[in-house]
Order: C-alpha cells, then sequence, then structure tokens
C-alpha cells in the first residue's frame, strides 16, 4: 500500500498537477495512437511543454506586475481582508485542516484526502466522457493546478455542509468526487460551443474556474446584440479617429490603459512605501518605476499569447488520436489563458477594466456598508475571469456586452465571494477561490445541501447531469457534430438544422 501510494504521489506532484508535462503526456499519447513517429512525438512533447511554460510565464508575470496594488491596498491602508484568489483559497484549506482549534468538520483532515478526491473526480471525467452516448459530455478536464485549487475547497464546502461525516472518509470523498467530477465534465463541456465559435473549430474548450460564466455571458451577449436596436461593434472593428488610432495597437492600447490604471494607485501609495515594502529601489526613479510596471502588463500579456500558440496547435492535433481511439468525439478542456490567442486582443484589456470596475465598487459597497467579510481583490479572478468573460462576450455580442459583462462579473466575484466564505468560515483563514464559478455556482449548490441536507446534495447532482441532455435536446442534429466535424456542423446550422 504504501508503494502504491508512493508512486500516487509521484504521479500527482509531478504529472496531473504540473500542467505543462500533464498537456505534453497527452500529447505523447495522443501522437501515438495516431502513429506518429518517434521524432514527431517528441518535438510535439517539447513544444507541448515549452508552450504551456511560456503561458505560465505570462500568466506569473501578471500576477508579479500586480502584487504591488494588491500589498499596498492591504498595508498602506492597514485595511486587513480576505483575498479572493485561488491560491489564497487553498492556502486557507489547508490553514484550516492545521488549526487544532479551526472548525471541527476540517481540522485535523490532511490533505493527501484532497489529492485522493482529485484522481477520483478525474477518473469520473473520463468515464462520463467515454459514456458519452447515454452521459452527452464531451470533455476532459486537463488543467491541473486549477483540480488541485478547486478539489481542495470543494472538500472544505461539503464537509460544511455534511459534518456528520468528519469521520467517514470514504463517504464524503464518494460524495465530493461525484459532485467535482459531474462539475469538471459538465461545466467544460457547456463552453464547447462557445468555444468552437470563438476559435472556429479549433477542437478544445475552457476546463478553469469560470466555466458556467462563460457560458451564461456568451448567452447574454448574444441575447443583448439579438435584441438591441443598432448592432455593437467588435472591440477591434472600431476605428478611433486621430491620435486616437494609437489604441488600434493591441500592444499599446494595453500599454497606455495600464499606465493610467496602474499609474492613478501607485501614486496614491507613494514612492515611500514602495520602497520600503522592496518593490523598488531608493536609487529608482518614481515615474520611470510607473512606466516600467505598467509596460511589463503588456509585456507578459504577449508572452501569455506566444505560449498559447505554441502548445495549443501540438495539444488538438495530438488529442485527435485520443478522440478517435479511446474517447472518440472529445476534446480537452484547457486554461482559460488559451482564449486570448483567438479572441480580439483587447477585448482582453477592456473585459479587466470592467471587471475591475466592478470588483472595487463592490469593495467599496462591503466597506460602506460595515460588512464582517471585506474582500481584497486577487488578481487571477480580477484579470482571468473578467478577461475571458470579456473576449467571448465581444465576439458574440460586440462591445457593449464586452464592457457590462465583465463589469457584472466583478461585482458577483466580490458579493458572492463575501457570502460564502464568511458563512463557512474560510474568511477566518485570509481567502477564497472567488472566481465566477466559485462565487456563483458553488454558493447556490453550498446552500441546497447545507440547508436540504440529502435532499439537497440530490437536487444538485440530479441538475448537474440534465444539463448536458438539456442541450443535446436543443442541437440533437448537430449536437456531436459540433466536435467531430465543425465545417460540417456550421453549414448544417446555417442551413437552420438544430
Amino acid at each position: 500500500m504504501d508503494i502504491l501510494m508512493g508512486i500516487w504521489t509521484w504521479i500527482a506532484n509531478n504529472i496531473l498537477t504540473q500542467p505543462a508535462y500533464f498537456i505534453g503526456v497527452i500529447v505523447v499519447l495522443g501522437y501515438a495512437l495516431l502513429r506518429k513517429p518517434w521524432y514527431d512525438i517528441l518535438a510535439g512533447f517539447i513544444k507541448a511543454v515549452i508552450g504551456y511554460q511560456i503561458l505560465a510565464v505570462g500568466s506569473s508575470g501578471l500576477t508579479n506586475a500586480f502584487r504591488p496594488i494588491l500589498v499596498g491596498l492591504q498595508e498602506r491602508f492597514n485595511m486587513s481582508a480576505m483575498v479572493i484568489d485561488p491560491y489564497f483559497g487553498q492556502n486557507a484549506v489547508q490553514a484550516a485542516m492545521e488549526d487544532a482549534a479551526g472548525p471541527a468538520f476540517i481540522a485535523g483532515k490532511s490533505f493527501s484526502l484532497v489529492m485522493f478526491l482529485l484522481l477520483f473526480a478525474f477518473i469520473l471525467n473520463i468515464v462520463l466522457v467515454a459514456l458519452k452516448k447515454f452521459t452527452k459530455l464531451r470533455a476532459l478536464f486537463t488543467t491541473g493546478h486549477v483540480q488541485v485549487q478547486q478539489a481542495s475547497t470543494a472538500f472544505f464546502l461539503v464537509l460544511f455542509c455534511f459534518p456528520a461525516l468528519r469521520d467517514a472518509d470514504w463517504a464524503v470523498l464518494a460524495i465530493m468526487t461525484v459532485l467535482l467530477g459531474l462539475y469538471w465534465a459538465v461545466g467544460s463541456n457547456l463552453c464547447i460551443g462557445p468555444s468552437q465559435e470563438l476559435t472556429d473549430g479549433a477542437g478544445l474548450t475552457i476546463a478553469h474556474q469560470q466555466m458556467f460564466g462563460v457560458y451564461v455571458s456568451y448567452k447574454i451577449a448574444g441575447w443583448i446584440e439579438d435584441h438591441s436596436k443598432k448592432k455593437s461593434k467588435n472591440v477591434d472593428d472600431i476605428k478611433l479617429p486621430g491620435f486616437l488610432k494609437i489604441f488600434n495597437e493591441n500592444l499599446v492600447a494595453t500599454a497606455i490603459l495600464m499606465t493610467v490604471f496602474f499609474g492613478v494607485i501607485l501614486v496614491i501609495l507613494g514612492r515611500d512605501f514602495l520602497v520600503a515594502q522592496g518593490f523598488m529601489n531608493e536609487s529608482q526613479d518614481f515615474f520611470m518605476y510607473i512606466l516600467t510596471t505598467s509596460f511589463e502588463f503588456a509585456v507578459y500579456l504577449s508572452i501569455l499569447q506566444l505560449g498559447v500558440r505554441t502548445f495549443v496547435t501540438e495539444l488538438t492535433n495530438s488529442f485527435q488520436g485520443i478522440s478517435s481511439k479511446l474517447l472518440k468525439g472529445s476534446v480537452p478542456g484547457v486554461d482559460c489563458a488559451v482564449t486570448f490567442g483567438f479572441g480580439a486582443p483587447n477585448a482582453v484589456t477592456i473585459g479587466f477594466l470592467f471587471g475591475a470596475l466592478g470588483q472595487f465598487l463592490a469593495i467599496g459597497a462591503l466597506i460602506l456598508l460595515g460588512s464582517p467579510v471585506v474582500v481584497m481583490a486577487g488578481f487571477v479572478p480580477l484579470f482571468f475571469d473578467n478577461a475571458t468573460i470579456g473576449v467571448y462576450a465581444n465576439h458574440r455580442g460586440g462591445l457593449r456586452a464586452c464592457m457590462l459583462l465583465p463589469f457584472i462579473s466583478g461585482l458577483l466575484q466580490v458579493f458572492g465571494s463575501a457570502i460564502i466564505a464568511g458563512w463557512v468560515g474560510m474568511a477566518a483563514y485570509g481567502g477564497y477561490l472567488g472566481m465566477w464559478d466559485w462565487a456563483v455556482v458553488w454558493p447556490i449548490m453550498t446552500g441546497l445541501m447545507k440547508f436540504l441536507s440529502y435532499a439537497g446534495l440530490a437536487i444538485v447532482v440530479i441538475a448537474l447531469i440534465a444539463i448536458p441532455q438539456l442541450q443535446y435536446r436543443r442541437h440533437k442534429e448537430t449536437y456531436f457534430m459540433e466536435v467531430e466535424d465543425w465545417e460540417k456542423c456550421k453549414e448544417m446550422r446555417a442551413n437552420g438544422i438544430k
């Protein structure tokens, strides 16, 4: 048993939770099933891993560029608050487990149970896709680091709902596995249609923290566009007059907007604070520091997009082997940042800015209302949720939707997280996952299970199972063709065949 546990721990630590190598292994498996020569398999593995590492550098750089503002708002103005961020949320769960005086339902539990939950939920996702003839589920969740974050938060929430199962590890793991495995499969499946339309049949979907948010936003964007008297322009179709034409260049627009956005806040924080915190050197010019920090946002966004282009081609090409031999008619679910390489580039910036506006207004409202839980904006939901929603919203509904829906997302992230984290007790440990699905969908699910017990659990499970069935009923003729032959699917839908 110890040997098996050691093997699983190595795989979990070095493959499953390391998305670069997880994607690389998928590429190797796919190309092997396609009987590619060994050198093509090796090249595919290297490009997939390095491409994802490039993406990770871009993501990490964006997070680090935003760190002075997060620290400043908390330290400079003495705001003690919970941070909505996936890593802060995971740390909060681990802190609660290690706190002997913490919540009785989770104190003393081992984090290894979270890793078992990840394994079992992933296996269930595979089984559900393999049985797609009955389940109508077509997407495999492959974003390993996200799976760890979600497994830890789900572990906390389910134990909160069913504290009597605290010492019944296998019983509570069974419940968690069904919930999390269904959520992964159903959420990523929801995003297949919008993602195929956005990428024009790239053969991938979103497997992240805002899957329901993307689907809902995409549908609302379509409704707004269909019911508007005047068609909204796509962000990149807007031709600005005179000197404003510089905003037609994505790099220039991002750099200028971030300079304004960062610059105002950094000036408020003050040079002395930034030096004291180690963000800038004593000899460094304050203006040049602001300029450099702001421009880094555009740099890291470009790096992220390069990483996307590098590994997505290998992943989608190789997944044809898995789809045709092992999980026929399926697609891989990948990091939401992949969409930045397909949508309108400026939609990323606009989505982020309007999402930030929504979050900051909501945070201000919490402070003014004397909320017992004060939320701090974390960069991951602030950027990746809202930029992703902005990309999809712009593609379906144009500029209006690209501004409105990320703004609403920002409000929901703060208010939803404050309610759920304060209620279940995670706020006391400084963090909550905080992204769209976990600020909207999971609080609803948690409420049903807490107040209705096993009847609530049944309602949640039945609802998740029903979602893909309803999707299928709406597009019976083209549902599976959506991933198997996108060009034919488009042609049929253009002719009114659903």
